[in-house]
C-alpha cells in the first residue's frame, strides 16, 4: 500500500498545493498512491494525537509513505525523528517530495536511525544530569530528600472518608459492605480504623 500524507495548521491553507506535489511526484516515478489522509493540525501536537498517528499504527512493513516535506511530519526534531525510526524498524519507504529524501533500506536510513538513538541517549543523559544537579542544589541548601527516617505515611487510600464510615457504621451497615462501597478490601478498612480510633481514656 502507498500512503499520501498531507498536513496544514489552519484552516486558512489549502491542502491542494501538497497534492498537487504529490500527485506530480508519484506520476513522474509512476507510483500509484493508493490512500491520501489530509488533517488541519498543528505540526507542534504529538503524532500519537493526529491521524499521522493512526497511520503509522496501521502502515505495515513494504508499504510506502509520501509527504510534500519532511516539515509535514512535525515542527519538532526529535518528534520527526521519533517517527523516521518508527518508519525504519516497521520495513516503511518514507519519501519526501521536496528534498528526495528516500528512506528506508539504505545507508541514509542507517545514518539516521544511529543519530535519533545517538540523541535519545544524549537527552537520557541531560535529563538524569539535571536531576542530579537538582538533588544536589536542594542537599547544599539544607534540604532533607525523602522521607525522614522511621516516619510513616500520613496519607492513605480512605483519608478524607472517615465520616462518612462512621456514618455508615452508625447505621449498622458491615465492614464489609462498607468496603465495597468504597471499592476497597475488607483488610484495607480495618486497618484505616484501627489507625484512626481513638484509644478509650
Amino acid at each position: 500500500m502507498t500512503y499520501a500524507y498531507i498536513r496544514v495548521s489552519t484552516d486558512k491553507q489549502t491542502v491542494e498545493n501538497q497534492r498537487f506535489e504529490i500527485s506530480r511526484f508519484a506520476e513522474q516515478e509512476a507510483i500509484t498512491i493508493d490512500v491520501w489522509i489530509e488533517e488541519i493540525v498543528s505540526g507542534t501536537r504529538a503524532a500519537k494525537d493526529r491521524k499521522l498517528g493512526i497511520l503509522l499504527r496501521k502502515i505495515r512493513k513494504g508499504d510506502m509513505l509520501i509527504v510534500s516535506e519532511i516539515s509535514r511530519l512535525g515542527r519538532r526534531l526529535m518528534e520527526v525523528m521519533s517517527i523516521l525510526n518508527t518508519c525504519m524498524l516497521k520495513g516503511i519507504t518514507l519519501l519526501t517530495v521536496k528534498e528526495h529524501y528516500e528512506l528506508g533500506n539504505n545507508i541514509q536510513s542507517q545514518i539516521l536511525a544511529f543519530a535519533f538513538s545517538l540523541s535519545a541517549q544524549i537527552e537520557r543523559d541531560l535529563i538524569s544530569q539535571r536531576t542530579r544537579e537538582g538533588l544536589a542544589r536542594r542537599l547544599a541548601s539544607g534540604q532533607k530528600l525523602g522521607r525522614p527516617l522511621g516516619s510513616r505515611n500520613r496519607k492513605y487510600k480512605l483519608t478524607d472518608k472517615e465520616k462518612e464510615i462512621r456514618r455508615m457504621l452508625e447505621q449498622k451497615i458491615s465492614k464489609s459492605q462498607i468496603a465495597r462501597q468504597l471499592k476497597v478490601s475488607r483488610n484495607t478498612l480495618l486497618a484505616f480504623l484501627k489507625r484512626t480510633t481513638k484509644p478509650a481514656e
